[in-house]
């Protein structure tokens, strides 16, 4: 209930003007400007949680900006929470305040984009886990009165998640859920495997060293951690295999046609999360590592056979998944879905 009044609050503060660029992009420009001017000094401990109080989005973006910035060298790890500007003997805890990330008129502009930005992660949970039990229409009126915005910012709310393949706009121009049941995730993963090995195999040898080292070490920090792993967490490294890495590929269609397959990496994040406390959260780290290791090699047939293995174990995972959560939950009404 905070988040959603953080959120809501956020919102309400802000003009229905839409900017399209990733949240977490945009969070990480900031802090990159604000680091290069010397507002953010060097050794200045940055955390995920005030930083994203600061920006008015959720962790999960401010976790992906500060992975991007770690993979550039502007920011660093050292013994103890948070990361840490530059490469500083000794880290320094100050508080981060609106001022050091401010930059003429822009941080007013760039919070009027977190409009929509800052309500998506609770929205998009809600819409997939509706999907688990069926086709349902979704009213953008009543969207708008849910989270207390304007029409715009409830349109670019569908507009985003038709982006990502969990609503379509159907008949007589109506929103509608996709269905989200195990022949969709079947279907979905058996193009993936078709599709994402000849995307990494040439990427091989394109994926910058220091963002190979990143992405292991995120991994092995969420093995430890494991099976207190957070919603952010996955993001973060679902995105760094499935869409980072393969991003390098030189067929650019290849990469097209995989979007239509990204609903299943954020469904199965969510369903993950709800099934936590039954201890159902997949620890794909593992798999992960092993075809990041053979990338660094330069194995191009480990590769392909390594994510070969891991997505088909995915789609039997997400088909359990599915019945798991079935079986423990039931469909919650929302004021916004018919």
């Amino acid at each position: 209930m905070a988040d959603r009044r953080r959120h809501l609050s956020a919102a309400r503060a802000t003009a229905p003007v839409v900017d399209r660029t990733p949240a977490y992009a945009v969070i990480a420009g900031r802090l990159r400007r604000s680091i290069a001017a010397g507002a953010l000094p060097e050794g200045m401990v940055l955390l995920e949680g005030p930083l994203a109080a600061l920006f008015g989005s959720s962790r999960s973006p401010v976790k992906q900006a500060l992975a991007e910035l770690e993979e550039e060298g502007v920011v660093s790890r050292f013994e103890g929470r948070g990361l840490m500007v530059g490469r500083a003997a000794a880290p320094r805890r100050l508080p981060v305040t609106a001022d050091m990330l401010k930059s003429g008129d822009e941080a007013v502009e760039a919070r009027k984009g977190f409009a929509w930005q800052a309500l998506y992660y609770d929205f998009e949970r809600e819409i997939i886990l509706s999907s688990v039990f069926g086709r349902f229409r979704v009213n953008e009126l009543a969207i708008a009165r849910h989270f207390d915005v304007g029409r715009t910012v409830a349109r670019d709310l569908l507009i985003h998640a038709r982006e990502v393949g969990i609503v379509s706009k159907g008949e007589k121009s109506h929103w509608w859920t996709v269905p989200l049941d195990e022949a969709r995730f079947r279907d979905l993963y058996e193009l993936r495997i078709l599709l994402e090995p000849v995307a990494l195999d040439s990427a091989i040898g394109q994926i910058p060293t220091p963002q190979l080292d990143a992405i292991e070490r995120r991994l092995r920090d969420a093995m430890d951690s494991y099976p207190k792993v957070e919603s952010a967490d996955l993001d973060v490294l679902e995105n760094d295999l499935h869409i980072d890495c393969i991003g390098h590929g030189r067929n650019p269609e290849i990469m097209e046609a995989l979007k239509r397959t990204r609903c299943i990496l954020v469904s199965g994040k969510h369903i993950q999360m709800e099934l936590k406390p039954h201890g159902l959260v997949d620890p794909f780290m593992g798999e992960h590592l092993d075809i990041m290791k053979a990338v660094r090699k330069g194995q191009h047939a480990a590769a392909r056979r390594a994510l070969v293995a891991h997505l088909q174990a995915s789609s039997d995972k997400a088909a359990l998944r599915l019945a798991a959560f079935r079986a423990t939950h039931e469909h919650a009404p929302l004021p916004y879905i018919v």
